[in-house]
């Protein structure tokens, strides 16, 4: 008896805390004091909560509404419906970008970014293109050739470069792409001209264009940012060297002007023939290595003092005259900071920092490799013929029997057979380019699609923040699916019930005083009275009317507008002004210029149909659903408030 007696005592107790951690409930479900603190907060504007009473109480009814509502989503199984599993499971994937990442790796490369940024590299290079999914045998031994060549001193480098180089944008300088910093080309191309010594030259290496060797020519300190002004004479490649000599001629002219005083801006809005500059009279976005072609860099950093200006400059673009405004020194780390986080991340060196945590991921689950099991598949499907009806085509089903485990990943096995039906999805059936390329590229791209996926689908159960973040959205997708099946697309699509709501509310949507007819407007004084005359003459139809006045000169010219007006939202004219059948004239002192064509004027109040109020019916149909669809969720899933935990919460 006594031990029947603390039994149902401490059972009391443990209900009792409970019930004292929950805000309220509805229907059997509850919500507690944290979850409903967190949710306001983050929802509070400028995240300052308001902690009154009245606040709490009128937010309280809300959510507990939304909760309610969900709760009901949950009963009818929305998070079944198809369309809804993949906008969650689309959600998940994009959420997952900003949680699959080892952050001390990445706080790493962004230092890295940063110290490099002090320093610029300029380099050579040759590039022997390798297209994804291509043979790269040919082109490896294409770049090892030139490397052993240009290294054993029996060839050039710049003639090496402008005779093999698939890089057209530098192979006719030797390959020289001038200076550059940190984030300004892929990481794997950075890192080896960071890496090589002032006069040396690369082995070759891979990045996604191809292979690469380079020659580094000089490094040296970073000279920041510069912010100029320029007036630009364009030497198009049709004029020839006349239009260069006639360009020189201009740019002096202007030199001229300058040095007499003529400001700079007006020459700028006079001469400059750059289109995107000339509006803000010829001032550039700040920039540093790099960014521009080598004389026009040189020029602008090689200014002194603000308000110096260059002699012309000669780019393959034209002749520049460039002032400088100011110059800017790079930025402390702690500034910098955030820009450089989202550029590291969204840069190619984030697939470093991705493939270290996916190395933890398959260390800590157990993750397996079976070359024996890979090789088998492989090779089976390497051995699909080239020729004939199913040529380089790879069909899942045909790898069926095919079960023995590829690899092992928290316990489960991956088999041969799932791999083929990756494959298949990923190559959309044809594999393209040499098979032996495609399969060790999908088979590596099948490990890293199971080891993201098997970590986002955890990161709900071990990351409190990522799981309320899904749940969030997924009560919100559910919510807006129930909303639209009981509210929004029932009132659009419910004729009857429409028809219904509008006769028990017919007087409700009444004409005002108003008049049917046209309304013109005409952008130019001439074009009104072209369009007066045609209107005068007599039928005319609106096509007509377009026609003749919307021509290339003036594509807007006229606009015309037909329907039913009511004078208390109609101010170019008033009842008094508008007859039947007759045309008023608005002139005002600037365009456009009205002029309203009345069929017929309508005094007092007149019923509206349906279909010309529909708009405002369709809406308060809506209000009058929801409105009656809140009560019933109220009535199926009561609320009681625990009134001492909600007076805990107030704060004056």
């Amino acid at each position: 008896m006594r031990k029947l007696f603390l039994t149902c005592l401490t059972t009391g107790v443990c209900s009792m805390s409970v019930y004292a951690q929950a805000l309220f409930t509805y229907g059997n479900h509850s919500v507690t004091k944290d979850e409903f603190l967190r949710v306001y907060k983050k929802n509070s504007i400028n995240k300052k909560p308001d902690m009154s009473d009245t606040a709490l109480k009128s937010y309280l009814d809300l959510y507990a509404l939304f909760r309610m509502k969900v709760a009901e989503a949950d009963k009818q199984k929305l998070d079944t419906v198809a369309s809804i599993n993949v906008e969650l499971d689309n959600y998940r994937k994009q959420l997952a970008k900003n949680y699959l990442t080892d952050e001390q790796v990445t706080n790493k490369l962004i230092h890295e970014a940063y110290d490099r940024m002090k320093q610029d590299v300029r380099v050579e290079h040759i590039l022997i293109s390798c297209t994804p999914g291509t043979d790269t045998v040919a082109p490896y031994r294409k770049i090892d050739s030139i490397y052993h060549l240009v290294e054993s001193k029996k060839a050039d480098f710049e003639t090496m470069a402008k005779t093999f180089s698939d890089d057209k944008g530098s192979k006719d300088n030797g390959g020289d792409i001038g200076y550059f910093t940190a984030l300004q080309t892929v990481y794997p191309f950075e890192n080896m001209a960071y890496g090589t010594p002032v006069g040396k030259v690369s082995k070759p290496f891979k990045t996604q264009f191809g292979y690469h060797i380079i020659k580094v020519l000089d490094k040296r300190a970073d000279r920041g940012q510069v912010k100029v002004a320029q007036i630009m004479i364009m030497t198009p490649k049709s004029k020839g060297e006349e239009g260069v000599t006639a360009a020189k001629l201009r740019a002096d002219s202007i030199e001229v002007m300058i040095k007499h005083g003529v400001s700079f801006g007006d020459l700028v809005a006079q001469y400059s023939e750059d289109q995107y500059s000339v509006k803000d009279s010829g001032v550039l976005k700040p920039f540093g290595a790099g960014r521009m072609v080598l004389a026009f860099e040189n020029a602008a950093f090689a200014l002194k003092k603000p308000g110096d200006i260059s002699e012309p400059v000669k780019t393959e673009y034209g002749y520049h005259i460039i002032k400088l405004i100011s110059k800017i020194p790079l930025v402390p780390y702690d500034t910098i900071f955030p820009q450089l986080k989202h550029k590291v991340e969204n840069d190619s060196r984030a697939q470093t920092a991705k493939d270290r945590f996916f190395d933890k991921i398959k260390e800590k689950n157990g993750f397996k490799e079976y070359v024996p099991a890979i090789n088998e598949i492989s090779e089976r499907i390497v051995a699909i013929p080239d020729t004939g009806r199913n040529a380089k085509s790879i069909i899942a089903s045909d790898y069926n029997g095919m079960n023995k485990p590829v690899f092992v990943l928290g316990g489960k096995n991956y088999l041969q057979s799932d791999f083929a039906v990756f494959l298949e999805k990923l190559t959309h059936g044809k594999l393209n380019g040499p098979k032996a390329a495609v399969v060790h590229d999908g088979f590596n791209m099948y490990v890293n699609y199971v080891v993201n996926d098997f970590e986002e689908h955890k990161l709900v159960q071990e990351n409190p923040e990522f799981k309320n973040l899904m749940e969030e959205y997924r009560d919100g997708i559910m919510l807006f699916e129930l909303m639209d099946r009981n509210v929004w697309s029932k009132a659009a699509h419910d004729s009857a019930g429409l028809a219904t709501f509008y006769e028990g509310h017919k007087s409700k949507y009444m004409w005002e005083s108003g008049f049917e007819g046209a309304v013109y407007k005409f952008k130019t004084r001439p074009l009104l009275d072209s369009g007066l005359a045609m209107l005068r003459a007599g039928n005319v139809s609106d096509e007509e009317m377009v026609k003749e006045i919307n021509t290339s000169a003036h594509p807007d010219g006229v606009s015309i507008q037909r329907g039913r007006y009511e004078f208390s939202r109609f101010h170019d004219a008033t009842q008094a002004e508008l007859v039947k059948d007759k045309i008023k004239v608005v002139l005002s002192s600037s365009a456009p210029f009205t002029v309203v064509a009345a069929k017929e004027v309508f005094n007092g109040p007149g019923q509206k149909s349906l279909n010309e109020a529909r708009g405002y019916v369709v809406a308060e149909y809506q209000d009058f659903l929801e409105k009656h669809w809140n009560e019933k969720m109220r009535q199926e899933y009561p609320l009681k408030v625990n009134e001492a935990v909600f007076k805990s919460m107030i704060r004056k």
